[in-house]
């Protein structure tokens, strides 16, 4: 505990030294302005020009604020917030607000405002005589034996002038007459009128003497008080009580108990008898704070404690006392009776928020102020020396302010409302008194918002999958960004940015700005366009405004909107008719025909089967619903037709299907007969298969275009040990003309797949494998991986 207390002494007295010397820089850099005004005077009493003192631009006196701010709980002063002048608010007592002759300063604080300055004035209140000399009483009596020498002395009552300066009391006069004269004793600041004998009374002369003591003070024009002094001679005891010191010093602490006994006084009298009998009493001059603080027990001459010792309110007694004696007449002696007070650590210190910003931009800099904070303690010496500090761990500091006891907070470290919108800043004031005392003040401040926060969008490049044959106007998809910042720093616009897109689709885009609901004005085909790539922007309204742009990739999905096309037998307004001729001896299983279509869309909508929906004689041919191949189911005898009939529709898998048909003319002809036809038929069937082979030029160039980069696509991946699988379209190495396999996209499972026939739905493989489904897993993370699609 001692290790402790020195520890704490020690900082205490470094923290005193370095306030002293930060005091003694700051007086050498800045003075205080200083003004008097008497009292008194008339409310609106201009006392100085505090802007022009500062020395502040009069034409921008619009945008500062003036405050006021006194140590006094009374507002006695306030500045004119047009031309800076400081004036009189109210009448000034000097007397009510200042006790004693010293001078009378209050100390101000100016606070101009826009930006926060903070000076101070001081502000002396001159005396006005306004006040006379008065007596606590109105006589004053004395018995004074007639054997009394000349040159004996009697105290009489002195004079209070509230009044300072020259204009309190300035000197005490008697009535003329030819046995007393008055002697002014000066004690401390006080002058003590003495009544002193000049010449023996005869009391068979004269029994009793009328007296004025006249009180003048040094006021222009002088006022003056008057005490009547009555004086009856008698004829007895002639030796006084007699202290053996004039002066007595004590010393106690503050706070001591009521009924404490502080001192015993002890006066001696020569004589005998009832002539030294003494009683002690308090003088009848004092103030009435005395009067009320301490007792003097008038037999035995204890003064004990009768209310509260308060350092504060008071540090120094002064009592006078007087021994009186029974004899007749009575003696009396007086002493002078100093009780100082010794502070104790008992006021906590005390927090003022003299000025404060509420609410902090986000973008202050460190060491931007946000209030000036004025401690004090009533105590004094150590017990009054305060250390401050900021105990909540934030984002600011104290720093001291040339004046003792004044600091500011600012901010220590950049801000950001988005991490902390609001934060306590909690204060302590701890004196360095035994114990300490401390008190604490909490400070909340806001932090404003600034724009620097530009919108996000939560993932980026974004992926829709829109299906074909859309609605022009409504709404497709919807985009949506988030900004860190508040009100309309947060509020989000939407726009398609135009500039510099890859394609002319964003043209016929249209984005809600509000709520980011994308619209398209036309209508997707998925066999001209697979899919396009558009950006967003998102702007907010911040000053000034900030914005990001996030790409957007489409897909579009197939829909069954394209019927089968039959490439052979040769099509002609919506039907396709051919005639075929075989010899009748062929066997059972023998071709006769292949039935080739293909259709636009993909997937299951581009699946095509092939059934027989009309045949002569269902016991002669087969259609196999896969690949369109019709075949003989056994020999021809003599028996059958020789003309057969098949219509054969062929359909896709759609959800609604869509179907066509083809007729298909089977002769049957002696086998001489065939080989004669079959020259002229090649011959006729050169120009059909022309037609044929330009549609099928066009059909497999796409697929081999695709097909070559698919395996492009596969190779680059296995080289890379990806499993990423993107190919669009992939074709069987057989193909005969009839395309049966197709692309799926399932959305469920996230994958493209190649269906075709002689496969269940549900099967998958991996590529290299001979079968006729291949999984491409949907990895859409990145705009790359999609362009690969």
């Amino acid at each position: 505990m001692g290790t402790e207390r020195q520890s704490r002494g020690r900082n205490c007295i470094w923290f005193v030294f370095r306030v002293g010397l930060l005091l003694l820089v700051g007086k050498q850099t800045l003075a205080e302005i200083r003004y008097s005004v008497a009292e008194e005077v008339k409310d609106g009493t201009v006392v100085g020009n505090v802007a022009k003192d500062l020395g502040l631009d009069m034409l921008s006196l619009t945008d500062r604020r003036f405050r006021v701010v006194s140590e006094s709980k009374d507002a006695f002063f306030d500045v004119n917030q047009n031309n800076g002048a400081l004036y009189v608010l109210k009448k000034i007592d000097r007397e009510e607000l200042c006790q004693g002759s010293g001078a009378c300063l209050m100390e101000l604080k100016i606070i101009v405002e826009n930006p926060l300055e903070i000076h101070y004035v001081a502000v002396e209140i001159n005396d006005v005589n306004d006040h006379s000399p008065s007596f606590p009483e109105e006589e004053q009596k004395f018995d004074i034996g007639e054997q009394t020498l000349p040159g004996r002395r009697f105290q009489l009552h002195a004079a209070r002038d509230p009044d300072a300066g020259i204009n309190t009391i300035r000197t005490y006069t008697l009535t003329s007459n030819e046995n007393f004269e008055v002697d002014v004793r000066q004690s401390d600041e006080d002058k003590i009128p003495i009544l002193v004998l000049k010449k023996s009374l005869d009391r068979e002369q004269k029994s009793r003497h009328l007296l004025t003591l006249t009180a003048v003070d040094g006021g222009k024009p002088p006022r003056s008080g008057t005490l009547n002094v009555s004086i009856t001679v008698l004829d007895s005891n002639d030796n006084r009580p007699i202290f053996r010191k004039e002066i007595y010093e004590i010393e106690i602490q503050e706070n001591v108990p009521i009924g404490t006994s502080i001192f015993k006084m002890n006066a001696t009298d020569l004589d005998e008898g009832v002539n030294s009998e003494i009683e002690y009493s308090l003088g009848k001059t004092l103030k009435k704070k005395v009067y009320d603080t301490f007792e003097l027990d008038k037999i035995t001459g204890e003064i004990r404690v009768k209310g509260v010792v308060d350092y504060e309110e008071n540090d120094v007694y002064k009592l006078d006392v007087e021994a009186s004696d029974k004899g007749t007449p009575p003696l009396t002696g007086e002493c002078r009776v100093i009780i100082k007070i010794k502070d104790v650590n008992d006021n906590p210190p005390e927090i003022e928020i003299t000025s404060l910003s509420n609410t902090v931009s986000e973008d202050s800099k460190p060491g931007t102020m946000i209030s000036l904070i004025s401690v004090r303690d009533k105590d004094s010496g150590v017990n009054g020396k305060i250390i401050l500090s900021i105990t909540s761990d934030v984002p600011f500091e104290l720093k001291t302010s040339y004046k003792e006891n004044i600091y500011s907070v600012v901010t220590k470290d950049f801000l950001d409302r988005e991490r902390v919108s609001q934060y306590e800043i909690t204060i302590k004031a701890t004196d360095c008194g035994e114990p300490t005392l401390s008190a604490l003040k909490t400070l909340s401040i806001q932090i404003s918002d600034v724009n620097d926060n530009s919108p996000h969008f939560s993932q980026s490049p974004l992926h829709f999958y829109l299906s074909e044959n859309n609605i022009p106007g409504k709404s497709i998809f919807s985009v949506s960004a988030t900004d860190k910042d508040v009100s309309d720093n947060a509020a989000i616009s939407y726009h398609i940015v135009r500039e510099g897109s890859p394609n002319d689709i964003a043209s016929f885009l249209n984005v809600n700005s509000h709520n980011g609901q994308i619209s398209a004005l036309k209508i997707f085909d998925f066999e001209t366009l697979k899919t396009f790539q558009f950006q967003v922007g998102a702007t907010d309204s911040g000053s000034p405004s900030l914005s990001s742009n996030v790409t957007v990739n489409v897909f579009i999905l197939d829909q069954n909107d394209n019927a089968p096309v039959i490439l052979y037998p040769i099509s002609s307004n919506g039907s396709a008719e051919g005639v075929e001729e075989i010899p009748r001896n062929v066997n059972a299983g023998h071709l006769v025909t292949k039935v080739r279509a293909y259709d636009a869309d993909i997937g299951y909508n581009g699946w095509l089967l092939f059934s027989l929906q009309e045949v002569t004689d269902h016991s002669l041919f087969g259609l196999d619903r896969y690949t369109g191949q019709i075949r003989t189911l056994r020999s021809f005898t003599e028996t059958d037709e020789a003309e057969h009939k098949l219509v054969i529709l062929v359909k896709d898998n759609g959800n609604v299907s869509l179907s066509a048909t083809a007729t298909v003319t089977v002769k049957v002809v002696e086998p001489k007969e065939a080989f004669a036809a079959s020259d002229v038929k090649s011959a006729a069937k050169d120009d059909e298969d022309n037609n044929v082979t330009f549609y099928l030029m066009i059909t497999l160039g796409s697929v081999s275009v695709l097909f070559l980069i698919s395996i492009i696509v596969l190779i680059v991946m296995q080289c890379s040990k990806s499993t990423d699988y993107t190919s669009k379209y992939l074709q069987e190495t057989n193909y005969d003309g009839t395309l049966c396999h197709s692309i799926q996209y399932r959305s469920g499972d996230k994958r493209y797949m190649l269906v075709g026939p002689r496969m269940s739905i549900g099967s998958t493989i991996v590529p290299g494998s001979h079968a006729n489904t291949l999984v491409f897993p949907d990895r859409r993370r990145t705009s790359e991986e999609v362009r690969h699609i």
